[in-house]
């Protein structure tokens, strides 16, 4: 069923053929490391903001369902009461970063731009809305076909025009450095390479463009444009012409030889944005859904871990340190739907094992991620301790151990529906469809098992604990 859906969908988009004109990223003559949209700028200016603790959301994609089920978490967060210099607060207006990935970018990105008004209007706007009848709609219309024939334009951008209308009102990057709340990073996948490419201005940087002016929906549209079903975004690359200067991390890991640890991710990061310099032989960038690259948005979480380790002078760039506490909340609406394969002697059709084939390993390396974060987290805590330990035996009090070994805690709350207790209701939400609309009663359920498992995990309500507050009954 959920092959026939996703190929109906499939064969309605592609009557829509190439584009016309595109929207056109600026370009920049310069860049100026004290203005845009980065998170060392945005974050310190946070309202009343702990920054003592770095607090980031991880909203994976999943369509619909992943947009409900993030948007549950919200809810939870502004539920939840905590104390902050022994003054009442909301956990929620502790989040400093939320990353988005496809569907969990849409809650990312309206949250920053609505702030409490998203509470009011999520829902009616996008959550409980037919989305993907209105898109296929207006692909079938042919008052539209001649705005999207010929040109470097694509369905994407059809895409992002409806999501403009409905949701982001018009809205740029520039509105968001007006807003008070949380950065909130929206994250593509260049298809040609399959490095993650995301919209804050540090990335718009390595290809000498203003972020600025760049329409929120836009980046919600290249979010979420999934592979054939809607087409690639096209941004024009710059690249080489602003005089780009390399972060402080940069120097420390080129100096090594291949990618020696413990620096082989960040080694790797370097490699990638060295291509997307390279704008004289790759003049534009084509991309697709972050979920081709991370389905989860954290990888670029695990590489600023590796590029702090790596420079001290980079931690001294970003202000990282002034933080003692990074609390990353993952929120994995990853589905697994039952397929009935295995109870028929015939094997599965074209369509299936081509949707199969790509959604299994993009899930394997979504559950292997945040392993590997939880692993880290260990290991970064266990260092610390065995630091101090090490102070101590060499006849330091305990005061001069812990003044000397500075504490960075790393917590890692995974929220997803595996941690379900009741097998049928697990069942029920890894069966949901991974497209543009919803049952409303499905919506509900969604905000409610998110709240739920929040309140269930030892995780979160560790670290509530630790933030001064209880969870919410």
């Amino acid at each position: 069923m959920r092959a026939i859906r996703i190929l109906g969908w499939l064969l309605a988009l592609s009557m829509l053929g190439g584009c016309a004109s595109r929207p056109i990223n600026e370009p920049i003559t310069h860049i100026d490391p004290k203005t845009g949209y980065r998170p060392y700028l945005v974050i310190p200016k946070l309202k009343n903001n702990d920054l003592s603790t770095l607090f980031i959301l991880s909203f994976s994609g999943g369509g619909t369902r992943a947009a409900a089920f993030s948007y549950g978490v919200l809810e939870e967060l502004r539920r939840t009461e905590i104390a902050v210099d022994g003054k009442p607060r909301r956990m929620i207006d502790e989040v400093d970063l939320i990353t988005g990935v496809s569907g969990g970018s849409f809650t990312a990105l309206a949250y920053a731009l609505y702030g409490e008004r998203l509470f009011s209007e999520y829902e009616q706007r996008f959550l409980k809305r037919d989305v993907q009848g209105e898109l296929v709609a207006r692909s079938l219309n042919p008052f539209n076909w001649w705005r999207f024939v010929g040109g470097s334009a694509g369905r994407s951008e059809l895409a992002a025009e409806l999501y403009d209308e409905i949701l982001f009102e018009g809205a740029t990057y520039s509105d968001l450095l007006k807003k008070d709340g949380p950065i909130a990073i929206a994250t593509g996948t260049d298809i040609s390479t399959g490095s993650r490419f995301a919209f804050y201005q540090n990335d718009f940087d390595l290809i000498c463009s203003d972020l600025s002016k760049v329409r929120l929906s836009r980046a919600a549209a290249t979010s979420s444009a999934v592979p054939v079903v809607l087409s690639a975004v096209t941004y024009n690359n710059y690249g080489g012409t602003c005089g780009y200067q390399y972060p402080a991390w940069v120097a420390e890991v080129a100096k090594t030889e291949g990618r020696a640890r413990p620096s082989a991710r960040a080694f790797q990061r370097y490699l990638e944005m060295e291509t997307f310099q390279d704008g004289k032989d790759r003049p534009y960038l084509h991309l697709v859904d972050g979920g081709v690259s991370d389905n989860i948005g954290v990888r670029g979480v695990i590489e600023t871990m590796e590029e702090l380790g790596a420079s001290a002078k980079f931690r001294g760039e970003v202000g990282f340190g002034v933080v003692k506490r990074i609390v990353l909340l993952v929120v994995n609406s990853q589905a697994s739907p039952d397929n009935g394969w295995d109870r028929e002697e015939s094997p599965p059709g074209i369509i299936g094992q081509l949707l199969q084939s790509t959604g299994v390993p993009i899930d394997r390396y979504s559950f292997e991620t945040v392993e590997t974060l939880k692993d880290r987290a260990a290991i970064i805590n266990w260092r610390r301790e065995l630091l101090v330990a090490r102070l101590r035996l060499a006849g330091a009090s305990e005061a001069e151990a812990e003044a000397k070994v500075p504490k960075v805690t790393l917590e890692v709350v995974d929220v997803a529906f595996d941690a379900i207790l009741d097998p049928k209701e697990r069942e029920s939400f890894k069966n949901l469809p991974t497209s543009f609309v919803l049952p409303p009663e499905d919506i509900d359920r969604l905000r409610e098992v998110a709240g739920r498992l929040m309140r269930q995990s030892p995780d979160y309500q560790a670290v509530v604990h630790e933030m001064g507050g209880m969870p919410a009954k």
